[in-house]
């Protein structure tokens, strides 16, 4: 037991320092990027090239990702631009190249973030020389509360320097379960000794290898960060890196969630466009990458170090510190909901507009219980509404959800 606590702390030393840098960079690009920059008139080539060089450093995860590429379609922008911003920007993201950096060596996360900037074009471009789909009336993503994402809800055209912060903050939020899930799969991976195994895989040869990533990558939710760990692991026990690259980039990319978003609001048609792009360009980058860089120089990158800094360490418990309040907030959550009796409080509704996500529900709560008098709060997604109880003043209670990034409609 001791030994795995140690390896899930040399593992969590390794990846904080470039997980709190990823986290102010992100905080940075929220506060100096104009407000709806991100969906502004993307079309044609020059939209497909504009729509991946937004999406590529913006820190969105899969589910994350499917509100802000559907929301590109709806504002005007083309197919091939949600396709392409879809395809590339849940691969990257500042946090995710850092971090892959730091396991792995900067040619690595180099060289990841560039195919996956190339395979958003080309499959966005793919997507716009086809006959378009017929794109449903009613978008209908969802994130579940594990893993709700941060979205661009600013509504307002200006953001102030205080904002950066508690953005940077809100980003660790919207990963930090599956964060732990890899930290911890990491250090168990550690632990075992999988060598045979990856032994056997090896001897298969690089294709078969890449194909069993991919049939258990594809269909399940991954966090381009916290998936880092757990390839380096892998890396560490003998897999070669161009199968780690495989995994880094069509785990986070494709899960069941995304591929049903983009088939019900983008047709069957930029499905498959969008399938075969990510499968076939990752195990062609993976190829790519085997042949150009030399394996060795990354076999001691991807082990995590016996010794720590003491700035990982002091970042390390930075990023514990912020874990454990995310734990308070979400039991805080629930067991408030559960206990609080509002047989004889009085009710006020008011609908918001804005909410995307399990990630808005929470942001909205914990903003309007800070309100002074506020008792209670239940904000409802699926009817875009808020029942708060209490004493408070309704315009400080508007305010906070217009702080908040979203839209007060009506009392």
């Amino acid at each position: 037991m001791l030994s795995f606590l140690n390896s899930v702390w040399f593992t969590l030393c390794e990846l904080s320092p470039w997980m709190l840098l990823g986290m102010f960079l992100s905080g940075l690009l929220h506060v100096i990027l104009p407000s709806k920059f991100v969906r502004q008139k993307l079309r044609g080539f020059s939209g497909v090239l504009k729509s991946v060089a937004i999406g590529v450093p913006l820190p969105l995860c899969s589910c994350g990702v499917i509100p802000a590429g559907i929301g590109l379609k709806k504002d005007g922008a083309s197919s091939g631009a949600a396709v392409g911003f879809l395809i590339s920007t849940p691969q990257t993201g500042i946090d995710s190249v850092l971090v892959s950096a730091s396991f792995f060596g900067w040619p690595f996360a180099v060289f990841k973030l560039v195919s996956a900037a190339v395979m958003g074009i080309l499959g966005g471009i793919w997507i716009d020389r086809k006959p378009a789909d017929r794109l449903s009336e009613t978008v209908g993503p969802s994130c579940g509360d594990d893993h709700a994402h941060q979205h661009d809800h600013t509504q307002s055209e200006n953001r102030s320097w205080g904002q950066l912060i508690p953005h940077a903050i809100d980003m660790l939020r919207s990963i930090w379960i599956w964060l732990v899930v890899g930290i911890l799969v990491s250090a168990a991976i550690n632990q075992f000794d999988i060598q045979p195994l990856t032994a056997r895989i090896n001897q298969w040869g690089l294709f078969p290898a890449m194909l069993l990533v991919l049939v258990f990558s594809v269909p399940l939710y991954v966090c381009a960060t916290a998936s880092v760990p757990i390839a380096a692991a892998l890396v560490a026990s003998g897999l070669p890196p161009a199968v780690a690259l495989v995994f880094l980039m069509a785990g986070p990319a494709t899960n069941i969630a995304t591929m049903g978003a983009i088939r019900s609001n983008l047709g069957v048609r930029s499905l498959a466009i969008y399938m075969t792009t990510i499968i076939v360009g990752s195990m062609l980058a993976a190829y790519l990458f085997n042949s150009l860089i030399a394996v060795p120089t990354l076999g001691g990158a991807a082990h995590v170090h016996d010794t720590t800094t003491w700035w990982a360490q002091l970042a390390s418990l930075i990023v514990l510190g912020l874990v454990g309040m995310f734990v308070y907030e979400r039991a805080q959550r629930r067991l408030g909901s559960s206990v609080i009796d509002l047989s004889d409080a009085t009710e006020t509704t008011i609908k918001i507009d804005g909410m995307s996500c399990g990630n808005c529900v929470q942001k909205l709560e914990s903003a309007m219980k800070n309100v002074s008098g506020v008792s209670s709060v239940r904000v409802s997604l699926a009817e875009n509404r808020a029942v708060v109880t209490g004493d408070f003043d309704l315009d400080q209670l508007k305010q906070s959800i217009t702080d908040s990034g979203f839209a007060p409609l009506e009392k």
